[in-house]
Protein backbone atom coordinates (compact mmCIF):
# COMPACT_ATOMS: atom_id res chain seq x y z
CA UNK A 1 0.00 0.00 0.00
CA UNK A 2 1.25 3.49 -0.86
CA UNK A 3 0.81 6.60 1.29
CA UNK A 4 -0.69 9.55 -0.64
CA UNK A 5 1.28 12.77 -0.23
CA UNK A 6 -1.68 15.14 -0.43
CA UNK A 7 0.19 17.18 -3.07
CA UNK A 8 -1.63 17.21 -6.40
CA UNK A 9 0.43 15.57 -9.15
CA UNK A 10 3.35 14.49 -6.98
CA UNK A 11 2.28 10.89 -6.40
CA UNK A 12 2.45 10.23 -10.15
CA UNK A 13 6.22 10.68 -9.86
CA UNK A 14 6.57 7.91 -7.24
CA UNK A 15 4.19 5.17 -8.41
CA UNK A 16 1.20 6.37 -6.43
CA UNK A 17 2.69 7.59 -3.14
CA UNK A 18 5.29 6.99 -0.44
CA UNK A 19 6.02 3.51 0.81
CA UNK A 20 4.84 3.40 4.45
CA UNK A 21 6.98 3.39 7.60
CA UNK A 22 9.98 4.88 5.84
CA UNK A 23 12.10 8.03 6.20
CA UNK A 24 12.14 10.66 3.46
CA UNK A 25 14.27 13.82 3.26
CA UNK A 26 12.85 16.97 1.68
CA UNK A 27 15.71 19.26 0.68
CA UNK A 28 15.97 22.68 -0.89
CA UNK A 29 16.53 26.39 -0.30
CA UNK A 30 14.31 28.56 1.92
CA UNK A 31 10.98 29.46 0.36
CA UNK A 32 10.97 26.55 -2.07
CA UNK A 33 7.89 24.81 -0.67
CA UNK A 34 9.17 22.25 1.83
CA UNK A 35 6.99 23.32 4.77
CA UNK A 36 3.90 23.66 2.58
CA UNK A 37 4.52 20.15 1.23
CA UNK A 38 4.69 18.73 4.75
CA UNK A 39 1.52 20.59 5.77
CA UNK A 40 -0.33 19.05 2.82
CA UNK A 41 1.10 15.66 3.81
CA UNK A 42 -0.24 16.17 7.36
CA UNK A 43 -3.63 17.38 6.10
CA UNK A 44 -4.03 14.31 3.88
CA UNK A 45 -3.35 12.01 6.81
CA UNK A 46 -5.76 13.85 9.11
CA UNK A 47 -8.51 13.69 6.49
CA UNK A 48 -7.97 9.92 6.42
CA UNK A 49 -8.21 9.60 10.20
CA UNK A 50 -4.49 9.04 10.74
CA UNK A 51 -2.44 10.23 13.70
CA UNK A 52 -0.03 12.96 12.69
CA UNK A 53 2.78 14.69 14.58
CA UNK A 54 4.82 17.78 13.68
CA UNK A 55 8.10 18.24 15.58
CA UNK A 56 9.94 21.52 15.25
CA UNK A 57 12.44 23.70 17.07
CA UNK A 58 11.83 27.14 15.64
CA UNK A 59 8.15 28.06 15.38
CA UNK A 60 4.89 27.83 17.28
CA UNK A 61 1.79 25.92 16.29
CA UNK A 62 -0.05 29.21 15.77
CA UNK A 63 2.64 30.40 13.37
CA UNK A 64 2.43 27.22 11.31
CA UNK A 65 -1.37 27.25 11.23
CA UNK A 66 -1.49 30.93 10.31
CA UNK A 67 1.04 30.47 7.52
CA UNK A 68 -0.95 27.57 6.05
CA UNK A 69 -4.35 29.26 6.46
CA UNK A 70 -3.74 31.24 3.26
CA UNK A 71 -4.26 27.99 1.34
CA UNK A 72 -7.54 26.16 0.78
CA UNK A 73 -6.52 22.62 1.74
CA UNK A 74 -7.96 23.07 5.22
CA UNK A 75 -4.90 22.72 7.41
CA UNK A 76 -6.11 25.19 10.02
CA UNK A 77 -9.28 23.13 10.62
CA UNK A 78 -7.61 19.72 10.46
CA UNK A 79 -4.84 20.83 12.85
CA UNK A 80 -7.44 21.34 15.57
CA UNK A 81 -8.49 17.67 15.44
CA UNK A 82 -7.50 15.10 18.05
CA UNK A 83 -5.31 13.31 15.54
CA UNK A 84 -2.79 16.16 15.27
CA UNK A 85 0.04 16.81 17.72
CA UNK A 86 2.50 19.70 17.48
CA UNK A 87 5.71 19.67 19.53
CA UNK A 88 8.29 22.45 19.77
CA UNK A 89 11.32 20.77 21.37
CA UNK A 90 12.72 23.97 22.84
CA UNK A 91 9.48 25.17 24.43
CA UNK A 92 8.78 24.45 28.13
CA UNK A 93 5.88 22.21 27.11
CA UNK A 94 8.03 20.29 24.64
CA UNK A 95 10.79 19.74 27.19
CA UNK A 96 8.23 18.59 29.79
CA UNK A 97 6.69 16.07 27.39
CA UNK A 98 10.03 14.59 26.40
CA UNK A 99 11.19 14.32 30.01
CA UNK A 100 8.31 11.95 30.64
CA UNK A 101 9.96 9.52 28.26
CA UNK A 102 13.50 9.58 29.64
CA UNK A 103 15.05 6.12 29.66
CA UNK A 104 18.49 6.99 30.97
CA UNK A 105 17.91 9.93 33.30
CA UNK A 106 20.70 11.81 31.53
CA UNK A 107 18.62 14.45 29.80
CA UNK A 108 21.67 16.18 28.33
CA UNK A 109 22.98 13.14 26.49
CA UNK A 110 22.42 12.62 22.79
CA UNK A 111 21.33 9.04 23.36
CA UNK A 112 18.76 10.22 25.90
CA UNK A 113 17.36 12.86 23.53
CA UNK A 114 17.10 10.29 20.75
CA UNK A 115 15.41 7.81 23.08
CA UNK A 116 12.94 10.41 24.32
CA UNK A 117 11.83 11.58 20.89
CA UNK A 118 11.49 8.08 19.45
CA UNK A 119 9.73 6.77 22.57
CA UNK A 120 7.27 9.66 22.48
CA UNK A 121 6.48 9.14 18.78
CA UNK A 122 6.04 5.39 19.27
CA UNK A 123 3.85 5.90 22.35
CA UNK A 124 1.41 7.94 20.26
CA UNK A 125 1.28 5.33 17.46
CA UNK A 126 1.97 8.09 14.95
CA UNK A 127 1.19 7.33 11.31
CA UNK A 128 2.72 10.46 9.78
CA UNK A 129 5.64 12.37 11.28
CA UNK A 130 7.31 15.61 10.17
CA UNK A 131 10.57 16.86 11.64
CA UNK A 132 11.57 20.45 10.88
CA UNK A 133 14.54 20.62 10.36
CA UNK A 134 17.95 18.93 10.23
CA UNK A 135 19.71 22.29 10.49
CA UNK A 136 18.12 22.84 13.89
CA UNK A 137 18.59 19.24 14.97
CA UNK A 138 22.31 19.84 14.66
CA UNK A 139 22.03 22.38 17.45
CA UNK A 140 21.12 19.44 19.68
CA UNK A 141 23.59 17.04 18.10
CA UNK A 142 26.62 19.29 18.39
CA UNK A 143 29.16 16.53 17.77
CA UNK A 144 27.98 16.01 14.23
CA UNK A 145 27.62 13.05 11.95
CA UNK A 146 27.70 10.16 14.41
CA UNK A 147 24.94 11.63 16.59
CA UNK A 148 22.72 12.50 13.62
CA UNK A 149 23.20 9.00 12.23
CA UNK A 150 22.12 7.50 15.55
CA UNK A 151 19.00 9.64 15.63
CA UNK A 152 17.95 8.99 12.03
CA UNK A 153 18.59 5.25 12.38
CA UNK A 154 16.30 5.16 15.42
CA UNK A 155 13.59 7.02 13.49
CA UNK A 156 13.79 4.51 10.65
CA UNK A 157 13.00 1.70 13.07
CA UNK A 158 9.66 3.26 14.05
CA UNK A 159 6.27 2.73 12.44
CA UNK A 160 5.66 6.30 11.22
CA UNK A 161 6.07 7.50 7.65
CA UNK A 162 8.48 10.38 8.27
CA UNK A 163 9.28 13.52 6.29
CA UNK A 164 12.48 15.23 7.38
CA UNK A 165 13.04 18.81 6.23
CA UNK A 166 16.63 19.51 5.21
CA UNK A 167 18.00 22.95 4.35
CA UNK A 168 20.47 21.62 1.80
CA UNK A 169 20.61 23.90 -1.26
CA UNK A 170 22.86 21.87 -3.59
CA UNK A 171 21.23 18.74 -5.09
CA UNK A 172 24.67 17.36 -6.00
CA UNK A 173 25.84 17.53 -2.37
CA UNK A 174 24.83 14.73 -0.03
CA UNK A 175 24.57 14.74 3.75
CA UNK A 176 23.85 12.13 6.42
CA UNK A 177 20.10 12.36 5.99
CA UNK A 178 20.37 11.80 2.24
CA UNK A 179 22.38 8.63 2.64
CA UNK A 180 20.20 7.27 5.45
CA UNK A 181 16.78 8.21 4.08
CA UNK A 182 14.75 5.83 1.96
CA UNK A 183 13.95 8.72 -0.36
CA UNK A 184 15.17 12.22 -1.19
CA UNK A 185 13.03 14.92 -2.79
CA UNK A 186 14.68 18.17 -3.85
CA UNK A 187 12.91 21.51 -4.28
CA UNK A 188 14.28 24.09 -6.71
CA UNK A 189 13.58 27.78 -7.15
CA UNK A 190 15.29 30.05 -9.63
CA UNK A 191 14.59 33.76 -10.04
CA UNK A 192 14.47 34.87 -13.66
CA UNK A 193 13.55 38.19 -15.28
CA UNK A 194 10.05 36.84 -15.90
CA UNK A 195 9.60 35.68 -12.29
CA UNK A 196 10.29 32.67 -10.09
CA UNK A 197 10.66 29.27 -11.72
CA UNK A 198 10.01 26.36 -9.34
CA UNK A 199 10.63 22.67 -9.69
CA UNK A 200 10.58 19.43 -7.74
CA UNK A 201 12.91 16.48 -8.29
CA UNK A 202 12.85 12.96 -6.88
CA UNK A 203 16.54 12.15 -6.52
CA UNK A 204 16.19 8.87 -4.63
CA UNK A 205 13.25 6.57 -3.79
CA UNK A 206 13.98 3.01 -2.75
CA UNK A 207 11.52 0.43 -4.04
CA UNK A 208 10.17 2.88 -6.62
CA UNK A 209 10.88 3.54 -10.29
CA UNK A 210 11.85 7.21 -10.77
CA UNK A 211 13.51 9.21 -13.54
CA UNK A 212 15.10 12.07 -11.55
CA UNK A 213 13.84 14.76 -13.96
CA UNK A 214 12.81 18.13 -12.53
CA UNK A 215 9.04 18.68 -12.78
CA UNK A 216 7.11 21.92 -12.68
CA UNK A 217 5.98 23.02 -9.22
CA UNK A 218 3.59 25.87 -8.44
CA UNK A 219 2.05 27.53 -5.42
CA UNK A 220 -1.72 27.77 -5.90
CA UNK A 221 -4.71 28.58 -3.70
CA UNK A 222 -4.90 24.84 -2.99
CA UNK A 223 -1.24 24.58 -1.98
CA UNK A 224 1.56 23.08 -4.02
CA UNK A 225 0.67 21.53 -7.36
CA UNK A 226 3.06 19.40 -9.41
CA UNK A 227 2.71 18.97 -13.17
CA UNK A 228 4.17 15.48 -13.66
CA UNK A 229 4.25 15.92 -17.44
CA UNK A 230 6.07 19.26 -17.48
CA UNK A 231 9.87 19.03 -17.24
CA UNK A 232 11.86 22.05 -16.14
CA UNK A 233 15.40 23.04 -17.09
CA UNK A 234 16.97 25.17 -14.35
Amino acid sequence: MRIPSGVSGFDELIQGGFLPRRLYALSGPPGSGKTTFTAQFMAEGLRNGEKCMYITMHETEDELVNDMSSFDFGFETLASSEGFRFINLVSPKGKHILNQFSQTGGSSSVQSLTDKIVAFVNSRQVDRLVIDSTMLLRLFFANGSEEMTRFLTALKQGDATTLLISEMTDPSSYSDEHFLAHGVVFFHNYLEATGMTRGIQVIKMRGTNIDCDIRSLEFTDNGLVVDPRSKVDL
